[in-house]
Parts: C-alpha cells; structure tokens; sequence
C-alpha cells in the first residue's frame, strides 16, 4: 500500500535528523580543526585526507537551513563551524575567490578558481546570512558573486566560463571538463542556484538581471528537446551527447525554484512548462522499483545504471515538484515510490548517511560516507523539501 502524505512527510523528518546527527557525531575533525575531508567504509576516518570547497560549503549550507528552519543550537554550531572555517582557510586573501582543494592542515592544495565551486560558496553564505543575520556571511558571498562577474561572465555569448588558474587567469584544464568545454550544465544549474539563494536575501538590481539571464541561458542554449546538454564551447556548441537524468529532474525544480524568486510575470509560464516537460523526459530514467539510473549515452546506446544516492534525492524532490506544478498523481506516485527505494537501498541503517550508490546488482561500489563531493547536501535537501512542501 502506497504511503499517504503525513506519513511520508514523518519520515522524511526522521531520516532528515537521522542525516544531521550523523554529521554531528562523525564529521568534526577536532584535530586539524574544521571537518574532516574522507570517512569511508565503518565509518574510519581518513585523517589526512583533503578538504574540499564543496564539501565544506555544502556542511554549511546544510546547518544553516536547518537552523533557519528548527532552530537548534547543535545546528548553528556546527553552521558557524563551517563559517569560520570557510572565512579563514577557503578564501583566497590574495587573488580573490576561493581555493577548490586544501591539504589537510588547512594549507591550498588546489588554488584553480573552479565556478562550480563558486556557486557552493555563494549559496552557502547566502544561507548562513538567511539563517544568523550576520552580515560578514553576505559580504562575503556578494564579494564572490562580484568577482565571478567580473572574470567569469561572457559578455558576448552570456554564461559563465567554466574555470580559471589560480591568479583567474585563463586556463584549459578544470575539474569538470577539459580543452574547448569551456561551459558545462553542471557549473551553470549551481550558479542558478546560488544567484537565487543570493537574490533572496539582496536584492540587488545587478543580481536580478544576470539571474533573469541565468534562466534564460536555460532556456536558449541548455535545454533541448526536454533535456539538457551537458558541455559546451564558449559559443554554446553543444560539445557531449549524454543524457543525465539526476540533473535533468534536479534542473527541473531548481529551475522553477530560480523563477519564483526572480518573480517575472513573462518567464513565469514558461519556465513552469519547460520543468514540467522536462520531468516527464527525466521519467525514461526510471526503473520498475523507483530507483533511477545515472546516465544514457544515445551515440553509442550505453545505458549507465549506477543508482547514485544523490540522483534518488533529486528525484524524489523534482517528482514531488512536478506533482505540485501539475497535480497530476503519478509524479506523486515516483515520489513516493524513489522514497521507497532510498530506504530500502540507500540509506545505511548499520552505519548510518546513504550509500554513495549502487550497481544494477544492488550492490555498494563507493564505500565513502563522506568525501570531496559527497556531503550532506543533496540528501538532507530532498528530506526537508518534501518536508516543507506536504
């Protein structure tokens, strides 16, 4: 039998506490100071692993929300922990922007200026500003948003060049792509977000037409036939042929989300249909069970099968979104049915977090609970959007 909402919505709630405390119990590294950048299988700990700009962002944007929403003081702490860290070790006092890689000491490992890395720094300062007030946290997010402008953004074509050395210089090598990819979905739907997070608490004129252009760049260049284009050149030739379905049915709520902030009477209506449209396309990632399958390559008909513990998250939430936009009661059923999967398979019940993923033979091929791209984000994210939205 079907779940029914009260009870999907105690359940998320749950597991959603269930995520936060693990972070609380395992993550704080009280040695080196900070978090710790790798826990792998029982949960042991890597202690001189590398800590990542992602991650760490992404612990703050984390606790932030949670307190902006729960208020509990275990949650700003662990929100001004990551703070503070973010503010002393992650910022690049010198060039501007922020480090993508820092040894475990604190000291920069990696000091290219990644724009996805960007878009995680703005959004999670932006929250901590959201939930504490405090008004260091928005300077310093308006500050990343100015420099990204001032270095990254193509006057000419609109977009956001993907990366840059570490004095934001040109460079060919990223984290994401390499050579003539000089724009990626990937960097583009997390600026989106970020540029709306900020857009929430700053309501900057500036901000609001590069946000407006943001969704139009969707519109226009990255979005095709209900899905999106993974690489492109600084031209927006279309540079890849892969179908990712966890970011088609994540752009198709984060999308709409970037719409009702900006608040634009025009895009409003097509922005909607476009999201709905693409999470019927994101339905051919589908499985008989809920789960959803990574990736499709048309060109060479490869089907990637991974079921990724972030793609489950976003599916349940961009199923749920397209519920709401449509009313329509299959979007609920996958919603439902995605939950049901996540746990089932994904959540660890032993060692508590998710599983990174599973094989098509249900079994776990990344044993990591936490490393450079996986922290508490995408999975306490869906637990508190399907929340909030029943």
């Amino acid at each position: 039998m079907p779940l029914n909402l009260p009870t999907f919505k105690r359940e998320v709630q749950n597991e959603y506490f269930n995520i936060l405390s693990y972070w609380e119990k395992h993550s704080i590294d009280n040695e080196k100071g900070g978090f710790y950048g790798r826990i792998t299988e029982g949960n042991k700990v890597i202690a001189n692993a590398q800590k990542g700009l992602v991650l760490n962002t992404r612990i703050l944007w984390s606790f932030s929300h949670a307190y902006l929403h729960f208020k509990k003081p275990n949650h700003l702490l662990l929100a001004k922990r990551a703070f503070e860290y973010i503010k002393t070790y992650f910022i690049d006092k010198q060039n501007g922007g922020v480090f993508w890689m820092l040894n475990a000491d604190g000291s920069p490992q990696e000091a290219k200026k990644q724009m996805y890395g960007h878009s995680f720094a703005i959004y999670s300062l932006s929250e901590y500003y959201r939930a504490t007030k405090q008004k260091e946290a928005l300077d310093l997010a308006v500050d990343l948003w100015k420099i990204v402008e001032k270095y990254s953004f193509d006057k000419n074509k609109k977009g956001y060049i993907e990366a840059f050395s570490a004095d934001w210089s040109q460079t060919d090598d990223y984290i994401l792509s390499k050579g003539d990819r000089r724009k990626s979905m990937n960097a583009h739907l997390h600026l989106l977000e970020a540029f709306t997070n900020l857009f929430r608490v700053w309501k900057n004129k500036e901000l609001e037409k590069q946000l407006k252009s943001m969704i139009e760049v969707f519109l226009n260049h990255i979005i095709a036939d209900n899905r999106m284009r993974l690489f492109f050149d600084e031209n927006w030739n279309v540079k890849s042929t892969e179908i990712s379905y966890g970011h088609d049915i994540e752009a198709s709520w984060l999308l709409w989300e970037a719409a009702e902030v900006l608040n634009d009477k025009t895009l409003l209506p097509k922005v909607k249909e476009v999201c709905i449209n693409m999470a019927k396309a994101a339905c051919d990632g589908l499985v008989a069970d809920g789960s959803m399958n990574y990736e499709f390559n048309p060109e060479n008909n490869h089907l990637n099968t991974n079921k990724d513990w972030w793609v489950q998250a976003e599916a349940m939430v961009g199923f749920y979104n397209a519920y709401q936009l449509t009313g329509k009661s299959h979007f609920l059923e996958k919603s439902i049915k995605t939950w049901e999967f996540i746990k089932k398979y994904i959540i660890d019940h032993t060692e508590g977090e998710w599983f990174w993923g599973l094989k098509e033979d249900f079994s776990v091929y990344n044993k990591d609970k936490i490393n450079a791209w996986k922290g508490p984000y995408h999975n306490s994210r869906a637990c508190i959007e399907i929340f909030n939205r029943i």
